[in-house]
């Protein structure tokens, strides 16, 4: 498999998630302007969306959209639990929260990141995701994870968008229980080594 990504967008949440796994997968950096890929490739013609993150399959077949291709690479090794079992309560809670994630948060800081945005559409859209994280704050005031005791895919979606506060000066202060969380994913194993990947943070010397 090959995951098409662009450093510390949406794609890092199925990149940390493969790591998750230790599924092996191949990553191809896409310039997400100039529509192309490393190796010199119309991105368009892989993804005709033109954004990332998109998984080429084994067979040819290209999925998009994170949430898809995270429950995707979650169902190949089931034994891990990073996602509820298909059919259950538990997976459409799954659900539930990463197309929360997706709709509130992920979308949401889109303009933000726009130079062009005015200031009064800056503030209006700040103000939302404030707003929207004080649900997330206080799921996550009672329990470690989204879901509750064990780490699933929908953290690793939730980190990813949430590190974008910093480069769009989003104040989180006010949200103690998400930003403890946001190191205790940051801490993880196969999260700092998903990082390192994508050039977001450098290797700790050994």
């Amino acid at each position: 498999m090959k995951l098409y990504y662009s450093p510390g967008a949406c794609s890092l949440a199925p990149h940390i998630v493969a790591r998750e796994l230790d599924l092996a997968l191949a990553l191809e950096r896409v310039d997400t302007k100039a529509k192309r890929t490393e190796s010199g490739r119309d991105y368009l013609e892989i993804n005709p969306k033109g954004y990332v993150p998109a998984l080429e399959l084994d067979n040819g077949e290209v999925l998009t959209e994170g949430p898809a291709i995270m429950q995707y690479l979650a169902d190949r090794k089931p034994e891990a639990q990073l996602a509820p079992a298909n059919g259950t309560p538990a997976r459409y809670r799954l659900q539930e929260m990463l197309g929360y994630i997706n709709s509130e948060l992920h979308k949401t800081y889109s303009p933000l990141f726009r130079a062009e945005t005015p200031a009064e559409t800056r503030e209006e859209r700040q103000a939302y995701l404030r707003r929207r994280y004080e649900l997330i704050e206080k799921v996550l005031a009672r329990q470690t994870w989204l879901l509750g005791e064990r780490f699933t895919v929908a953290d690793a979606y939730l980190f990813t968008v949430t590190r974008w506060a910093e480069f769009v000066k989003l104040d989180l202060s006010g949200f103690p229980a998400l930003l403890a969380f946001q190191q205790r994913v940051a801490a993880r194993p196969a999260v700092q080594a998903a990082l390192v990947a994508e050039g977001l943070i450098k290797q700790k010397a050994a």
